[in-house]
């Protein structure tokens, strides 16, 4: 089997066996990179030399018995919204063009920790606010199932990187939907763990409520692999949960028999492309016909989720970015009169356009006078949100339903209506609103030869659940992969 064609786990086992070794596996990464990256455009920054230092360094840990994980040795990308020590974090902004971190997000220490080798850092969209990874400041990302198609945002550049094997996984991060539908768009898993979960500690916020990373991977072995490394309880993150149930991978079972699978109604409806509802009513069926017990049932409030979104997100967005001034780190205006223009002057040239946007968006609702009309009202509409989510899984295992109303858009379709995009989140945020996991999966390739992803949702801390249900689905479904990538 060819290096690039190994799943993450897969190469783990090989270096393990001596039958490959983690610079072999580098160098073949780079080499796809050669052919392909001038294409798709997936990295903001890579360091093949430091890989090759690591690659080496962890080589010699595992032959000398140290590491022995499922990811030890395996070449990993990381979006551009984690800091990591010694190597350029941009958050795909001007304003942070320059920024190099002095520490390692702690998601990312663990996957040191565990012997992975860090290739670079992802495209995205700025600050994670896009669908498509357009508003990147270095360029679009392009899909690798059709370059003239975006790969979804903001983690398209890891959904692609995973796509085009030019990594063997990635982290990624979602808001609002930031790693399932990229991972829907290009065809590859993705999972957003419970709210706490995973520590948000050297994550550039966006949403501080809503942010949590993930895994983007090649299957559902990886996925859970991946999460029982990054999984962690951290006393640096506020928000970070105690948890003693990370064996995520004895979840990787082939069983459904007996699992309740709710589908909600209000995800059938108006808008949805009918190739995309006929793949994912397949997959249901599919599993029905495994055991599981497959209705529809109705989830109020799904019309309110894309306003109360997009208002707690701006808002704290507003709060999060205001600390990019240009006085600590980070881009600075070279002309200026006094402090206030320096202020004006470096965040004006700095930010693009969709996060001026919501900068904007967010200090209107916060202020005084719309506080109350808007933002309080959002709040509101969270829990409320959460607590419909509370009364289906009172009677359901897993919520299934599709990521995305469509396949991946043509680049420059939705930036010309940003309300257009932002209405393509409409199956994802309310899982970021309650504070839920979600995972995408392929179920199948439209009449365009783009992918299809089927999301599962589950209930708080409940991703054995999903991966569970995931993996049984991938053994029905079988291999999925590219045409060019056929053997």
């Amino acid at each position: 089997m060819n290096i690039l064609d190994m799943t993450a786990v897969e190469l783990a086992a090989a270096i393990k066996e001596k039958k490959v070794t983690a610079p072999e596996a580098v160098e073949a990464v780079f080499g796809q990179m050669e052919k392909s990256e001038e294409t798709f455009n997936c990295y903001v920054t890579v360091d093949k030399e430091s890989a090759l230092l690591q690659a080496e360094e962890v080589q010699k840990k595992i032959d000398a018995g140290e590491l022995a994980g499922s990811l030890a040795g395996v070449p990993v990308a990381i979006k551009d919204n984690m800091c990591t020590e010694g190597m350029l974090t941009t958050c795909s902004s001007k304003i942070l063009g320059n920024f190099v971190p002095t520490f390692s997000s702690e998601a990312v220490r663990n996957l040191q920790k565990a012997g992975a080798v860090i290739l670079g850092k992802t495209n995205m969209d700025e600050f994670a606010m896009g669908s498509t990874t357009e508003t990147s400041a270095f360029g679009v990302t392009r899909n690798p199932w059709n370059p003239e198609h975006v790969p979804g945002g903001s983690s398209g550049g890891s959904a692609a990187a995973v796509a085009a094997k030019e990594c063997f996984y990635a982290l990624g991060s979602d808001t609002g939907g930031s790693i399932r539908q990229p991972a829907s768009f290009c065809g590859v898993v993705g999972m957003k763990p419970t709210y706490g979960r995973v520590s948000r500690y050297g994550l550039i916020a966006y949403g501080s409520s809503l942010d949590q990373i993930g895994p983007l991977c090649k299957d559902v072995t990886d996925c859970a692999a991946i999460m029982e490394v990054i999984a962690s309880h951290d006393q640096k993150d506020s928000t970070s949960v105690a948890q003693d149930d990370t064996d995520f991978t004895s979840a990787l079972v082939e069983d459904v028999k007996g699992m309740r699978i709710g589908i909600p109604k209000d995800y059938l409806g108006e808008g949805l492309d009918p190739e995309v509802k006929g793949a994912v009513l397949g997959a249901a069926k599919a599993l029905e016909e495994k055991g599981a017990l497959v209705e529809e049932f109705d989830l109020s409030l799904v019309e309110y989720a894309i306003p109360a979104y997009y208002t707690i997100a701006a808002a704290e967005a507003s709060s999060n970015l205001e600390r990019f001034d240009g006085i600590k780190y980070g881009y600075r205006t070279s002309e200026y009169e006094g402090l206030h223009n320096m202020y004006k002057k470096s965040r004006s040239e700095g930010f693009g356009p969709e996060v001026k946007r919501r900068i904007m968006l967010g200090s209107f609702v916060l202020s005084s006078g719309y506080y109350d009309a808007y933002y309080l009202k959002a709040l509101r509409v969270k829990a409320l949100i959460k607590k419909a989510f509370d009364e289906a899984f009172a009677k359901y295992d897993v919520i299934l339903g599709p990521v995305a109303p469509t396949t991946a858009p043509k680049l420059g379709q939705s930036l010309s209506d940003p309300i257009k995009m932002y209405l393509g989140d409409i199956y994802t945020i309310s899982v970021n609103l309650a504070g839920l996991p979600g995972l995408s999966l392929p179920c199948g390739v439209d009449s365009k030869g783009l992918p299809i992803g089927l999301q599962l949702i589950g209930d708080c801390f409940q991703e054995k659940k999903l991966i569970q249900t995931a993996y049984t689905y991938e053994k029905i479904r079988g291999r999925f992969d590219r045409k060019e990538d056929r053997q």
